[in-house]
């Protein structure tokens, strides 16, 4: 129950505050403020729950709650001295919580996940030069430490001035006994230096100037817009947007960039600093602790202007938030499908308008929702439709795998080897893009037929060739590749079936020896450090052949990249997701759009078994309006979205029989609804992951219905989930594994 509060000049001054803990719990508790404690709403306080102290957030009263007597209630422990969760913020975790159906604590949680920030950073010793006082002796080490402060007369850290001076420290710990220094403390350093909006402005062609100028105009007018860059790969839409980013800095505003992937980090930070001197905070999983702290306290502070992060980056405490862009908005990626199930995008959108500020969307591929949006007007749109420089489009082609097959046990097309072979004869690069990791998808017994499966999912296991392993990627089950069948024992007749990148680089050096072959994938060796350092190696001409996944489809810039080669382009179209046909577009458009960025001719060319898809026509023919057209249209006759909506119920258990029956359960407890479909239980195509057997509900409505009011009357109307059970809700999926 949340206790009555009193407010006095903006400060919290009765005996009991709401609190929301960051734990599943419905909303906030009540808790006594200690005699000498003032707390606004927002402040970042520790309480007990339990045998526990948690940090928490003091909450907006609640007046409809009843009075709660404070010598009943527990304390707060300790107020931090860190600045307030904000009035846009503490309404944005509400209204993810409402969305979602997720407790508003799990939402609390993201915006509290560095607790060691919520403590100010310690100042830093340092010396302040008492030019008037000059020792006696001045030795040839000593005047140039003179010679530097006389320049710089600021304070100093003693081994920052010695290494400028180019002096050892014991010379400036002499000049402090002579009185030349006297110790004083300075805050911390910046994470990342200020940005100079002046510093390299760009030289814009026509559509860039135009949009970036709307941009410009949407950040001047202080209210909520939502602007999509609908541009071609190639075409500018990264220096468009950071003329928005300076306006927002210009009027001393903080920005935010989403980037669905850490492995575009590397190379957005370098265009950024190109732009603006200085790069960006990053903000993702990579990140060491103690970087996280000093971002997520120096955002709070405002001393951070551009954050650059992943989807978790929307939750970081911005003190004077003036700008979010979504880059790669239509990616998969933004979709969190873990804890609370939200996708970044959508709630970006929401976020700037609760702050009443400017959202921009950008993609060479924008999604179906924000097409449908942009037609309709709810979103501002500004179109670049050609590269930058006028380098051509690549010429994209189908091949006919049915007319030119490869040749027995490869996978390579011979058309697509003839034109990868002419790139590297040129002195050119080629890429070879296949979306799965390892080097094949399914190992068998030629003898008994038996196939690896993970043992906790109902997954094949992908044999990693080059690690000696059997991984399953859904649950991370790994076992050495055995020599014998595990069920007959024969040995050496396990037979590695379908290609994966790794198959791919084998079949790339019997065709190509002398070549020099790179092979990115987000499980290689050495993580992201290495993979930035693949990356940078490519885009300086030091490999001639690029062998990938998805990572490699989209934001880079490859100079010397020529022909583009897709392996498997069907494998997206197979899998029964009512986006698959928009997904594979998305992705096939990105990856050939690595070709010709500089103005040399390109090429991209398409493996497929079914060149006459509607996919595949709209690539080759370059008419995407056609696609999208075509797309729009069956999605709205089928009511999918953004013409209807969707949310998936995930009922998952240890016991394959009780789950199936508590999902039935929740399906009979549904009510009758004019609006409102229930289809299901079924098993879910992963029926089994980490050892949790899965049944799914899809729920189907009207794009008006209150979807999230049916969910809860099926969640309170069923029975309780308990033991293993568990019922995970997921609104708006994007997946339908």
């Amino acid at each position: 129950m949340v206790g009555d509060s009193k407010k006095s000049g903006g400060m919290t001054t009765g005996q009991v505050v709401p609190v929301l803990v960051p734990l599943p719990v419905p909303g906030p508790y009540s808790y006594a403020v200690p005699e000498g404690m003032d707390v606004t709403p927002g402040a970042i306080v520790q309480v007990p729950v339990g045998p526990r102290q948690v940090p928490g957030l003091v909450w907006d009263a609640d007046d409809t709650a009843g009075a709660v007597d404070p010598v009943k209630l527990r304390p707060i422990t300790q107020a931090f001295d860190c600045p307030p969760i904000d009035a846009t913020m503490r309404r944005f975790i509400d209204w993810v919580a409402a969305w979602t159906l997720t407790p508003p604590g799990l939402v609390a949680r993201m915006v509290l996940r560095v607790p060691a920030a919520f403590d100010p950073e310690p100042r830093v010793p340092a010396l302040q030069p008492m030019l008037e006082t000059k020792p006696e002796r001045l030795t040839p080490a000593r005047r140039r430490v003179f010679e530097l402060i006389e320049d710089n007369p600021g304070a100093w850290t003693k081994s920052g001035l010695a290494h400028a001076a180019g002096v050892s420290t014991s010379v400036i710990d002499g000049l402090v006994k002579a009185g030349t220094f006297k110790p004083v403390m300075l805050p911390p350093p910046a994470v990342v230096p200020d940005p100079d909006t002046g510093r390299k402005r760009p030289e814009l062609s026509g559509d860039q100037a135009e949009a970036a100028e709307t941009l410009r105009h949407a950040v001047g007018t202080d209210c909520y817009s939502a602007t999509l860059i609908d541009g071609v790969t190639g075409s500018g839409k990264t220096e468009v947007y950071f003329e928005a980013v300076a306006a927002a800095l210009d009027k001393g505003k903080q920005a935010l960039i989403l980037l669905p992937e850490i492995a575009l980090t590397a190379t957005f930070l370098e265009r950024f600093h190109d732009r603006f001197g200085a790069r960006p905070a990053e903000w993702h999983s990579d990140m060491a602790p103690k970087m996280r702290e000093k971002v997520w306290r120096q955002v709070a502070e405002g001393r951070v202007r551009v954050v650059a992060g992943a989807r978790s980056a929307l939750f970081l405490p911005f003190r004077d938030l003036g700008l979010i862009v979504i880059d790669e908005e239509h990616d998969q990626a933004y979709k969190q499908d873990e804890r609370v199930f939200y996708n970044a995008r959508d709630m970006a959108v929401v976020r700037a308008h609760l702050g009443d500020l400017p959202i921009v969307l950008a993609s060479a591929t924008p999604s179906i929702e924000s097409r449908v949006n942009a037609e309709a007007g709810r979103y501002g749109a500004v179109r670049l439709a050609s590269r930058f420089g006028e380098a051509a489009m690549p010429d994209l082609r189908t091949i006919d795998m049915r007319k030119h097959p490869p040749a027995r046990g490869g996978f390579l097309s011979p058309v697509l080897l003839e034109a990868v072979g002419r790139a590297i004869e040129r002195g050119e690069q080629a890429l070879l893009f296949l979306n799965r990791r390892g080097y094949a998808p399914l190992t068998l017994c030629r003898v008994c037929g038996h196939r690896f499966q993970c043992p906790n999912c109902s997954a094949w296991l992908v044999e990693h060739r080059f690690r000696q392993q059997m991984q399953c990627h859904h649950c991370g089950h790994a076992e050495k590749v055995p020599e014998a069948c595990p069920q007959c024992g024969t040995l050496d007749h396990l037979a590695a079936c379908g290609p994966g990148v790794e198959r791919l680089v084998e079949e790339v050096v019997q065709h190509f020896p002398d070549a020099r072959t790179v092979m990115l994938s987000s499980d290689m060796p050495g993580g992201a450090k290495r993979l930035r350092l693949e990356l940078d190696a490519i885009a300086k001409g030091e490999a001639d052949i690029v062998i990938g996944t998805q990572l490699v489809a989209k934001g880079h810039h490859f100079p010397k990249m020529t022909v583009v080669g897709v392996v498997d382009a069907d494998i997206g179209l197979t899998n029964g997701d009512p986006r698959a046909a928009e997904r594979t577009f998305q992705l096939l458009h990105q990856v050939t759009g690595r070709a010709g960025r500089t103005g040399e001719a390109s090429h991209g060319l398409i493996q497929t078994y079914q060149p006459e898809h509607p996919v595949m026509a709209a690539l080759v023919s370059g008419d995407r309006e056609r696609f999208y057209e075509r797309e729009i249209g069956e999605r709205q006759r089928a009511g999918l979205p953004p013409f209807g909506r969707l949310a998936a119920l995930i009922i998952s258990g240890e016991d394959k029989a009780e789950t199936e029956k508590y999902a039935r359960s929740l399906r009979a407890a549904a009510p009758r609804s004019d609006d409102i479909d229930v289809l299901g239980p079924a098993e879910a195509p992963l029926a089994l992951i980490r050892g949790r057997y899965r049944y799914r509900l899809l729920i189907h409505g009207d794009r008006k219905s209150d979807i999230q009011a049916y969910i809860r009357s099926v969640l309170s109307a069923g029975p309780k989930a308990r033991g293993s059970l568990r019922v995970q809700v997921d609104v708006d999926p994007q997946s339908f594994l």
